[in-house]
């Protein structure tokens, strides 16, 4: 069989626990994928989408990582014995960059699997011309935006000749541009190379024209399985109360703000931001951070838009113009955010970061909760009071003992926006907080967003959501593309 031919995959009650966790990620998964067939798997936050798909990659460890249980075969062999057939492509585009130059970075797999030298370098033209990254070899890879950055991976991925490709939410972080490209850009590779698709993705939408089945992973392993018209016909309503995005049955929003937006606590003039030192990414910023309103940072991938947030939550120093605090915010620490320490920045900007794994510091989920508190000297009774409501709040109580590196994306996400929660901050900036989200915990995350604004806090949220927009009644400040700034 050449190597490159579309890859079967079959599933017999397989499951696989992490090793610091009493419960399984997920279990009891059974099925069968012809080769070349193009399948969407679905389920809500948790269910253990990711973790099948690095099973299916063979990366998931040995036995020091987790336990295993049941088969995950590719073409009747254990998927851990058949790792270089299977290409990988995740959520993160920078997480996946691994060298300088986009030519380089191409052949960095083919070249891992051994791959003749004379072959490597058609194969990397082959594969950037079938994903549509119409870049020079030599392009530095620094130089790309989110959506080229995924249309690398993939032809990374495209250069190895996988038999099976496994996409995990490869558009999670992108602007709707970027989303068109990288779906765009699947369906051009399987045009060039035909093989066996397996993607993992919230925005079901967007891949329904690609994919011919839809498989539902749940609390009891494969909960639905078929064609995606029927399954989500069929079982709409009831996976959408699970979790899972339907198309055509949105989540619920919260209510408008129940009053006036307050005083100013953030003012920005003419401000303009940067990460390395005179070299502004954004500028002519003029924005109004208010009490109990939020602000949306829209805005295409590569416009500034995280680093603005972070300038705003005083972790970067702006790189020109002004950005003051009212002294209702600074409470006697000074006007300038910058200028705070960090526990003076505790109690009054708190900051999610749109990697989760960047803020991680402790060994166990209750753990990560206790230190704003802690560091702020509040006594145990108080900061347990403060953990056990925010696990409450964000479905997180089964797993306060876990490792948080163990948990889903989704998971990890809330886990930081209860982080940042637990020390009360006054104002609240979140870049990509619902990333990763299914249905009912992007609900109820917009749901507690809302209910911080009408307590008096300002949010800023950093989105490609649309949705979060509309649900939070923000004020939205749009960011132009990189190009269009003078």
């Amino acid at each position: 069989m050449a190597d490159d031919r579309p890859l079967a995959v079959r599933a017999r009650g397989w499951g696989w626990r992490h090793a610091s966790r009493l419960a399984w990620a997920v279990r009891d998964v059974s099925f069968d994928i012809a080769p070349g067939e193009r399948v969407l798997l679905l389920g809500a936050s948790g269910s253990g989408k990711s973790t099948l798909l690095h099973g299916l990659a063979g990366v998931l460890g040995g036995d020091d990582d987790g336990e295993s249980e049941g088969e995950l075969l590719i073409e009747g062999v254990p998927s851990t014995a058949a790792r270089g057939r299977a290409g990988l492509v995740l959520q993160d585009p920078d997480s996946q960059v691994i060298l300088a130059r986009v030519g380089d970075d191409v052949a960095f797999g083919c070249e891992n699997l051994g791959v003749p030298r004379a072959e490597i370098w058609s194969r990397v033209d082959a594969a950037l011309d079938a994903v549509g990254l119409d870049v020079p070899r030599e392009r530095p890879t620094k130089a790309l935006s989110g959506g080229q950055k995924q249309r690398l991976a993939l032809a990374g991925a495209l250069a190895m000749r996988p038999g099976l490709v496994l996409l995990d939410e490869p558009t999670a972080n992108l602007d709707p541009d970027g989303v068109a490209e990288v779906r765009s850009a699947v369906a051009s590779m399987l045009e060039a190379h035909d093989a066996t698709l397996v993607v993992v993705e919230h925005r079901v939408d967007v891949w329904l024209p690609l994919v011919t089945r839809v498989i539902v992973l749940g609390a009891g392993g494969v909960i639905a399985d078929g064609h995606p018209d029927a399954v989500l016909r069929d079982r709409g309503e009831e996976l959408a109360a699970d979790g899972v995005w339907v198309p055509g049955i949105p989540p619920r929003h919260p209510a408008p703000p129940m009053s006036r937006e307050g005083a100013p606590l953030l003012q920005a003039r003419d401000l303009a931001v940067e990460r390395v030192r005179n070299h502004p990414v954004a500028h002519a910023i003029d924005v109004t951070v208010r009490a109990g309103s939020a602000l949306a940072v829209t805005g295409p991938n590569g416009a500034g838009k995280s680093t603005l947030g972070l300038t705003l939550a005083g972790l970067i120093a702006p790189a020109s113009g002004d950005l003051t605090a009212s002294e209702r915010l600074a409470d006697g620490a000074g006007s300038q955010p910058i200028r705070w320490s960090s526990r003076q920045l505790l109690t009054r900007v708190g900051t999610v970061f749109q990697d989760p794994e960047h803020q991680l510091l402790s060994r166990t989920v209750a753990d990560e909760l206790a230190v704003g508190p802690r560091a702020l000297g509040l006594g145990e009774a108080e900061i347990r009071h403060r953990i056990d409501e925010l696990l409450e709040r964000l479905r997180l109580s089964a797993l306060a003992e876990a490792n948080p590196y163990t948990l889903s994306g989704g998971e990890k996400r809330r886990l930081t926006v209860a982080a940042a929660l637990a020390t009360a901050p006054r104002v609240l900036v979140l870049d990509e907080p619902t990333f990763g989200q299914d249905a009912r915990t992007w609900a109820e995350l917009v749901a507690l967003l809302a209910r911080l604004r009408d307590e008096g806090s300002a949010i800023i949220t950093i989105t490609h959501d649309r949705e979060v927009v509309r649900a939070l009644y923000a004020d939205e400040y749009r960011m132009p593309r990189p190009e269009a700034m003078s």
